[in-house]
């Protein structure tokens, strides 16, 4: 396994991040590339909230889980640990950067491979949440191939 420590970042880290983060953890245990450490932040985490309601229903349709996570700050030292960093959308890739420099060359979209961010739902109905998810399952797939 060539990442050994991979880190989602959204915005509120209530969303879309703990949706990939459960995804990609459960993708890589099925397929046997489950020795990474994956965790995610938020570069304006609301710290210590649940996931959304509606990410937990729809997470828990696909058998994983995520009503026990809690939200995180992204800091300097989670990106310095993290050997890669999957991004929702363009603009948290050049935060990041701006954020810690070290960390160009290992920020990534999750989109990356199909070319496409993925739209924040937060706040919005759950028809906005299942676009995003069908976007983080298809990042999250393009990604597996890859480590």
């Amino acid at each position: 396994m060539l990442f050994k420590n991979i880190l989602i970042v959204c915005i509120g880290n209530i969303c879309r991040s703990p949706m990939a983060e459960g995804l990609l953890k459960q993708v890589l245990s099925d397929s046997g590339k489950g020795h990474s450490i994956v965790g995610s932040a938020g570069l304006g985490a609301l710290v210590g909230h649940h996931p959304d309601p509606y990410a937990c229903q729809l997470m828990l349709a696909k058998n994983i889980d995520i009503s026990g996570y809690r939200a995180n700050q992204l800091n300097k030292d989670l990106i310095r640990k993290a050997n890669l960093i999957l991004v929702m959308e363009s603009s948290h890739k050049i935060a990041i950067e701006e954020l810690e420099p070290s960390a160009k060359g290992k920020v990534f979209r999750l989109g990356h491979w199909g070319n496409f961010d993925i739209p924040d739902p937060y706040r919005q109905n759950i028809s906005a949440f299942t676009t995003s998810l069908n976007l983080i399952e298809r990042g999250v797939s393009d990604w597996l191939h890859k480590l």
